[in-house]
């Protein structure tokens, strides 16, 4: 059988294994939690992007449909420049 010390130094020895794979682990964790904020960072930009990608879709789409009307081109050139006016004060709101 063995003796209480050789059983309080593996008793110790465990202790500090323990201790070490539990600072590897919480580094790890640090690290898993900056990749998770970047990646939120990089995803919100992406949804910034494709939100933006898609109103220039709305307003070519819009612009292609006033150039198959009959309407005068001045007109069709004024409906853009107020779309393009919208646009601007929508981007100077979302900045804020």
């Amino acid at each position: 059988m063995p003796s209480v010390a050789e059983q309080l130094n593996k008793i110790v020895d465990k202790t500090e294994r323990l201790i070490e794979l539990c600072a590897a682990l919480q580094e790890e964790n640090d690290l898993l939690k900056l990749e998770s904020e970047a990646l939120t960072v990089a995803l919100d930009a992406s949804k910034g992007k494709t939100k933006e990608l898609e109103e220039k879709l709305r307003v070519l789409k819009l612009a292609k449909s006033f150039s198959e009307t009959n309407e005068k081109s001045l007109d069709i050139k004024q409906k853009i420049n107020d779309f393009v006016q919208e646009i601007d004060k929508c981007i100077v709101l979302l900045k804020k």
